[in-house]
């Protein structure tokens, strides 16, 4: 399946067509497997440098970049995970910095599997366990962990004494699992996402957040006072003004900070998150200075990124490529904002049919001179039909990304969104693969 990637290492594609056979059993929720799963493998989550764990429907990934650069730039040794992967699944697990060698990978991939070859493990769940072996036994000062779904029951959700935990931008993304009809949760949808997200949460560890509607805010602060975590609220306990730069100040004094080279405001936004869980921990010390440096030089592929020179941009040279893995509402707004000013626009896209259609097209309306759509490598997507009533544009149908490149009208800038593994595939078609 696309979902696991192929590799060039025999070694470790032996591994991902294990990885691959596996999945989710059906109606199963929980941490059981997980914890049996690390019992075997003695435990390696309880013995960690101290870890900086992140959740939310966007933006989580990027505060971990932001996370990562800030304490790079500290002088700090750092592992870090983060997901899903674009092209390679080594991008998973980020061992000092650099990205999991085949060798190393497939040895630990085979350990975990063997471990929990009875225990029917899902694939999220070896993967954690594979990267908390992995951290627990390379040396580092920290451990920047992304959430991959939810929160509550991700698999990654099995830490303790984290040094801070995150919650990132909310909003409506894979109802399938995160919305389950459940007795006593949160009925109203977006408060369930917080419920969900707020299931991180720690005793004694702080818990960042951003800015939320006042009813998903209480569903935090109401989880965060059950647990014994200590909340710090953006608006309440930390503030950050983007303009020219970040103007960030919580109860430790104010920072003057640069805007990232990211693209996008919401991009500083993750980076205020980022400052915020370093200012309100007491682990790891991180001066200004150095997140200065970090917000400048993180890098997170995918996310309104200016493709170089490579065979996919040289189908249309001289024009400028953009590319983004947003495929929910959230995403699209974001994307809209940032491209205001850069009309004409040309959009290509590929979505899978669990997402809305509407998510990215709709944001763009009276913006796009030309819409067009291709498959999302690997998985059912949705037909041009459905993307027709949220535009007022002609769609056009084609096979893929370099075909529908060709074709597109002439002049403008080119946007191509909708789904990670549609960005996977751009990137590894320009040959610009994730480091």
């Amino acid at each position: 399946m696309r979902d696991f990637a192929t590799s060039d290492s025999p070694a470790v594609q032996a591994q991902l067509d294990r990885l691959g056979a596996l999945s989710l059993p059906q109606g199963r929720l929980g941490l059981e497997t997980i914890h049996a799963l690390l019992g075997r493998l003695g435990n390696p989550q309880r013995e960690l440098p101290p870890v900086f764990h992140v959740a939310g429907t966007n933006g989580k990934g990027s505060t971990c970049a932001f996370l990562r650069a800030m304490l790079e730039a500290q002088g700090y040794r750092v592992h870090a995970a983060t997901k899903p992967h674009l092209v390679r699944y080594n991008e998973r697990i980020r061992i000092a910095g650099k990205l999991i060698e085949d060798a190393h990978l497939a040895a630990l991939l085979n350990e975990v599997l063997d471990a929990g070859e009875d225990l029917a493990p899902s694939f999220f769940e070896v993967t954690a366990a594979a990267t908390f072996l992995a951290f627990h036994r390379e040396p580092a000062d920290a451990c920047v962990i992304e959430v991959g779904l939810g929160g509550r029951f991700d698999a990654t959700n099995v830490l303790d004494g984290q040094a801070a935990c995150g919650i990132a931008s909310l909003g409506i993304d894979h109802e399938a699992f995160l919305l389950v009809p459940e007795v006593g949760v949160p009925q109203e949808p977006l408060c369930r996402i917080a419920f969900e997200k707020a299931g991180i949460a720690r005793p004694g560890v702080p818990l960042v957040t951003q800015a939320y509607r006042p009813a998903m805010t209480r569903t935090i602060i109401e989880h965060a006072m059950v647990v014994g975590a200590k909340t710090a609220l953006r608006d309440l306990d930390w503030f950050a003004e983007v303009g020219g730069g970040i103007a960030y100040r919580d109860r430790h004094g104010s920072l003057d900070l640069p805007l990232p080279a990211l693209a996008g405001t919401h991009q500083a936004d993750n980076a205020a998150l980022a400052v915020a869980m370093l200012r309100h921990q007491s682990q790891i010390e991180v001066a200004p200075k150095a997140m200065a440096q970090g917000i400048r030089a993180a890098r997170w592929p995918a996310r309104l990124q200016l493709l170089g020179d490579g065979p996919l941009t040289a189908v249309v040279p001289g024009r400028r490529v953009w590319l983004d893995g947003g495929h929910n509402a959230d995403a699209g707004l974001a994307i809209a904002r940032f491209f205001g000013d850069h009309a004409p626009l040309h959009l290509i896209t590929g979505m899978l049919t669990s997402k809305d259609p509407a998510a990215i097209v709709a944001p763009l309306r009276g913006m796009l001179h030309s819409l067009s759509v291709v498959p999302a490598p690997g998985h059912e997507a949705h037909r041009p039909e459905a993307f027709a009533p949220h535009s007022d544009l002609p769609v056009h149908s084609f096979a893929d990304v370099p075909a529908a490149l060709a074709a597109l009208p002439a002049g403008g800038d080119v946007l191509i969104a909708g789904s990670l593994y549609l960005a996977g595939e751009v990137l590894r078609l320009n040959r610009e693969l994730p480091d």
